[in-house]
């Protein structure tokens, strides 16, 4: 789960395009700027993968063509032919008139510049976890802090796994490591296997339908890897429309939002190797996290987009 945009008023009607005369968008800057000034100008909410709406009329003027993100660049002054801007201009036009995530419009995501299918059935993946992985657990340059060897990994859980990326990015880190990835609904463990097995990593990740620990029996985990739910009632009220098209279960945290994150605290301790730990994204929830367990010695770790919206403590802390 993520941090969650600002409401936009309900019951609106869906805003009608302008049509494109022929020749009037060339290039694939052309759509791009296009694409951004209908987005600007239907208000709509960006949190789903890209945070603004140039890098959304990017991705999916790069999708459409079937471009990596990181060509867009190179071709950016390149024609578009007919049928081609076609087909832009129609993810553009559901975008705006659906006001679902350009994700489910194309069915894929990245992270950490991995391409991961992504539908309806699961929340479209935008956790600072898999960054936090690099930085702070033997990372690329070797200044990890909590965990410094990552090949010493033996066993990695990731709670609320949905479409499986974290379970996916984590087996890439630990290369070593079984990796066990739960989640409680049906739909999102389809693609979550999906994903998995395009990533040909059946046998190295096991995924388990299951409230939280409930499947697990009396394994214990070198490190546990959760984004849960973490939506409080009145966030919940407040949800933009995009967010409204994701799974309701991966974003309702209960009244305070802290709901299953007391579950995950509580439960992690008979789940951890002495030496492990707990890495937990809550959203903007630190000082309702902070004021709920003065007890526990939280570690708060920062990202480029991020600062203070993901936890770490180790086993013996938490026992």
């Amino acid at each position: 789960m993520a941090r969650v945009a600002k409401k936009t008023t309900r019951g609106r009607a869906a805003p009608k395009l302008a049509k494109v005369g022929s020749g009037e968008l060339l290039t694939l800057l052309d759509f791009v700027r296009y694409a951004v000034s209908r987005f600007v100008e239907a208000k709509l909410a960006f949190a789903h993968g890209t945070t603004d709406p140039v890098a959304e009329a990017a991705f999916l003027v790069s999708e459409a063509l079937h471009l990596n993100p990181d060509q867009f660049e190179s071709f950016a002054h390149a024609r578009v032919t007919i049928a081609e801007g076609k087909t832009i201009l129609n993810l553009i036009h559901q975008r705006v008139t659906t006001r679902k995530p350009a994700a489910y419009l194309v069915n894929k995501v990245y992270m950490r510049g991995l391409p991961f299918y992504v539908d309806e059935r699961v929340i479209v993946p935008r956790s600072f976890i898999g960054e936090l992985l690099d930085s702070h657990f033997g990372g690329e340059e070797g200044a990890g802090t909590l965990i410094d060897d990552p090949t010493a990994v033996e066993r990695v859980l990731d709670l609320c796994t949905g479409s499986g990326c974290l379970a996916i990015l984590a087996a890439h880190h630990f290369p070593y490591a079984a990796i066990d990835a739960v989640d409680i609904s049906k739909g999102a463990l389809e693609v979550a296997r999906r994903n998995v097995e395009e990533y040909g990593l059946d046998e190295r990740i096991t995924l388990h339908r299951g409230d939280l620990f409930a499947p697990l029996g009396d394994i214990r985990y070198d490190l546990i890897i959760t984004n849960p739910p973490y939506v409080d009632a009145e966030g919940m009220a407040a949800l933009p429309p995009e967010c409204r098209a994701e799974p309701k279960l991966a974003f309702d945290g209960g009244a305070d939002g802290l709901d299953v994150v007391r579950r995950i605290l509580a439960e992690a301790p008979a789940h951890l190797t002495p030496d492990g730990g707990l890495i937990c994204e809550i959203g903007r929830g630190r000082d309702l996290v902070d004021e709920a367990f003065p007890e526990l010695p939280l570690l708060w770790l920062d990202t480029e987009d991020s600062e203070g919206e993901v936890f770490w403590i180790s086993a013996a802390d938490l026992a």
